[in-house]
């Protein structure tokens, strides 16, 4: 798959200028790519309850979810400085769980695959028998 980087770090950079980030002054931005040719985009919400804080990749995921679902094939998150960002932890397993180990994410170093950006992801292969079959996995 053809992915034009530019483009979508652009639409990171769109969805971080919606931020809501009045207590940490850290704005994020977050694009994702579908295998199907879709882009999807999300923001970070903070909270005052900072636990309840939603990152950008969440919302983008959610968005993407929303209107259809669809595989992962490339993310990007930004800063405030239009800079490319490491996912956090509970951002890399939601993109692994929607992207797989193929799933290309532009980190602060390059391009690197979920697979070097989550080595030994929990996922759907791991939960046990009753659970597994609600979820498949690619």
């Amino acid at each position: 798959m053809d992915i034009n980087w530019e483009e979508l770090k652009d639409l990171a950079i769109s969805a971080m200028e919606q931020a809501y980030c009045p207590y940490s002054g850290f704005p994020v931005g977050a694009a994702g790519l579908t295998t199907d040719g879709h882009t999807y985009s999300g923001c970070n919400v903070e909270n005052a309850g900072y636990g309840v804080t939603l990152c950008a990749e969440c919302g983008m995921v959610s968005q993407m979810v929303r209107s259809g679902g669809g595989r992962l094939a490339a993310v990007v998150a930004v800063n405030g400085n239009c800079e490319p960002v490491a996912p956090c932890g509970r951002c890399r397993q939601l993109i692994f769980e929607h992207g797989g180990n193929d799933c290309l994410v532009l980190m602060p170093e390059g391009v690197m695959t979920m697979k070097q950006v989550l080595p030994g992801a929990f996922g759907p292969h791991d939960l046990t028998e009753v659970a597994a079959a609600r979820f498949t996995e690619d």
